[in-house]
């Protein structure tokens, strides 16, 4: 995924329809807080077991799931945008810090 080609697109978009005075960090991590929530409302009152099936074998509820994660997906990358934080280096980084936070047991 090229993310930067992605918020190319997102930014092309929000523009064609005037929205872009609304997409500052502030505004951008609620709406990124409400579309998490959504998606966690999927799985609000499910067991663990329900949980891992759910999305699976159902078209309309795989669609459900899919638009959830997409508007969280966008979202970030707004944010992103305007925070100038490079998603991939920061992911890269927060990889090594937790490797060192939560090292791999050791084989005996």
């Amino acid at each position: 995924m090229d993310l930067n080609a992605w918020q190319s697109r997102l930014d092309a978009f929000a523009a064609e329809r005037g929205w872009t005075p609304y997409l500052n960090a502030k505004n951008l991590a609620v709406a990124l807080s409400v579309e998490a929530s959504e998606l966690l409302e999927l799985f609000q009152w499910l067991s663990p077991e329900e949980a891992q099936r759910w999305g699976r074998d159902d078209p309309n509820q795989r669609e459900r799931l899919a638009d959830e994660m997409a508007d969280v997906l966008m979202y970030l990358l707004h944010l992103s945008r305007v925070t100038g934080i490079d998603l991939e280096a920061a992911a890269e980084a927060k990889l090594v810090k937790n490797a060192v936070k939560y090292p791999a047991p050791k084989a005996e």
